[in-house]
Formats: C-alpha cells, structure tokens, sequence
C-alpha cells in the first residue's frame, strides 16, 4: 500500500470513531464546539502518531481525546470562565449524534443538562471516570490506563462523583414523554397569559431557574431565581410578548416544543434561526429546573440542526 493509501486507511479509520470521541469530548466538556475542537486536536495527533505502533487504535484515540478535555478543564482560563457564574452547558438537539452513546438510562443521564451541569462540582479526575465508566462502560483497567492511574484510584473517584451527583440531583427518573409535553405546554400557556397561581402549582417548592439572559441581553453572570414565586414572577414577564422584546428579537418568533439533551424544551425560532431555548427537568410530575439558554454561541449547533429537522407545528405560531 503506498503512501497515500495508508493515509486515507488511517483517515477513515479515524472518521469512523469521530462520532464516539465527539460524545465523549462533549460530556467531559459541556460545549459542543470545545468537543470539536478537541477532537480535531486529537486528528493532529494520529496524523503524526507511528500509526504502525497504535495496536488499538480506538483505545489510543480514547486516552488522547481525554487527556485533552482534561488539560482544558484545568487550564486557568477555563477555571476562571466556569467559577464566575456565567456558565451552562451548551444544549443540543436530540438526535445529535453528539448525545450518543443513550442505549441506556446512564448513558441518557450523563448527557442531561442537570447531570452536566452537577460535574462542574467534580474534580476533572472524577469528570473523566464518570463519564468513561457510566457512559462508554469502561472497566477500572481501562479507566486506569486512560488516566494513568491505578484502578483503586479509578474506583474511589467513581464513588466520590457518584455520591455527589446523586446527592444533588432530584429523584424520579425517566419521564413519560406525553406527560412532559403537557406540563410544558401548561407552563407556557400559563406564563403567556400571566396566570401566576398555576405557575406555583407547576413548580416544586424547591424549583430553581437559571438564565444567561435577562430578556435585555445576555448576562454577565448567570441570573438565578430559587422559590416557585420568583419563577412565576418573572417567567410571566419574560413570556409576554412585547413589541420591544420582538425588536429585541429581531423579528416575530415562533414557538416550538422540542426535545433537548433528552428533556423537555421550547425553542424560540425565526425563521430557520433558534434564538432562545427554554429546557425543563421534570420530577414527580412538577417543573424541579427551569433553563433559559439565549447566547448565541450556545445555541450555534442546536440551530444547525434545528435547520435539518422536519417541520413540526408550533406550539405559538407567532410570539
């Protein structure tokens, strides 16, 4: 085989596990475009690997694309970025092959917004086996080769992420589907029509909300509001349409109902553009977090993908 043959071999050997690094940079990361980058970082690095060398190279491709989310992840301007207040994880449309792999329930929940958002408290040591063993099933050897670690190391890190996700995230598992449509479009007939009373009674009682904007831009850090009132409150001015916040806007959205990292969602759409997303965990039949995602760089592939999506009817046909 001459030289340009092995380089389109070893080419599409390395598309053919993109999709999976692209998963795994994204969960150990939360940004869709961090995890693009770190996966082409990691193409550079096989183009000039020995690839005659590499006896797996899917394991190789996994133990480099790790330890380049993991250098991001304790680089001093991501530390400072993620301390500050101003960051949510970067939603993505279901369907995404960025979600994948969602064989299982663990594997779904590693990629939820909350789950994300929960390893933020984790050390990048603890990120990485939880995201190697609950989503890519990993064993501890694996793990320990990944990381350079023994495997007991390995399993005290899962134990402690593990503990602490858990302690922190609502219980209630899967929602059914039909059920998260309806209180979704409860909330959103409620807030439009400034019916503060069924907003509570939509809402847990330890219910949080959390925004990157305040409807007059995006924000310095992120807004946060912790009591079912203070939701009600200003989910019932930031539903009612406006002329200026259509200006603001830059047009007249349309309303759609979405599904997104797995959750509930409402995106707003003008024209094949989406310029917010509202995303809802949902526990025991009530809104526990409320997501408001409107900077544009979060929402770059979420519209790209939102453009590939079959037509739907909107929930408001115009905002």
């Amino acid at each position: 085989m001459d030289s340009t043959a092995t380089d389109r071999f070893d080419t599409s050997r390395f598309e053919a596990s993109r999709n999976r690094l692209a998963s795994l940079a994204y969960r150990l990361l939360g940004s869709a475009a961090d995890a693009e980058d770190a996966v082409q970082d990691a193409f550079l690095h096989w183009q000039a690997a020995d690839r005659q060398l590499i006896k797996v190279p899917e394991a190789w491709l996994t133990k480099v694309v790790t330890n380049l989310c993991l250098d991001r992840l304790r680089s001093a301007q991501a530390r400072r970025e993620r301390t500050v207040g101003a960051w949510l994880p970067e939603p993505l449309l279901d369907g995404d092959p960025m979600l994948g792999p969602a064989d299982t329930f663990e594997q779904r929940e590693s990629v939820s917004l909350a789950v994300l958002t929960l390893m933020e408290r984790l050390s990048p040591l603890e990120r990485a086996v939880y995201v190697l063993r609950e989503a890519f099933s990993h064993s501890h050897a694996e793990i320990a080769e990944i990381l350079d670690i023994t495997e007991s190391a390995s399993q005290q890190h899962l134990h402690r992420a593990r503990h602490r996700i858990t302690a922190a995230r609502p219980s209630g598992g899967e929602v059914d589907p039909a059920s998260a449509r309806r209180i979704v479009e409860e909330f959103l007939a409620a807030a439009s029509s400034g019916r503060t009373e069924r907003l509570v009674a939509l809402l847990t009682d330890d219910a949080t909300a959390i925004a990157d904007s305040n409807g007059a831009g995006a924000a310095k850090t992120l807004l946060q509001y912790d009591t079912p009132q203070r939701i009600a409150a200003i989910a019932r001015a930031g539903f009612k349409p406006t002329p200026a916040k259509r200006r603001l806007a830059g047009g007249t959205p349309a309303i759609h109902y979405a599904l997104v990292n797995g959750a509930p969602a409402i995106l707003f759409v003008i024209g094949d553009q989406v310029i917010g997303a509202v995303t809802f965990d949902i526990t025991g039949g009530k809104i526990a977090t409320v997501r408001g995602i409107a900077a544009p760089t979060r929402l770059v592939r979420l519209t790209e993908a939102w453009r590939q999506h079959g037509p739907d009817t909107p929930l408001v046909t115009q905002w």
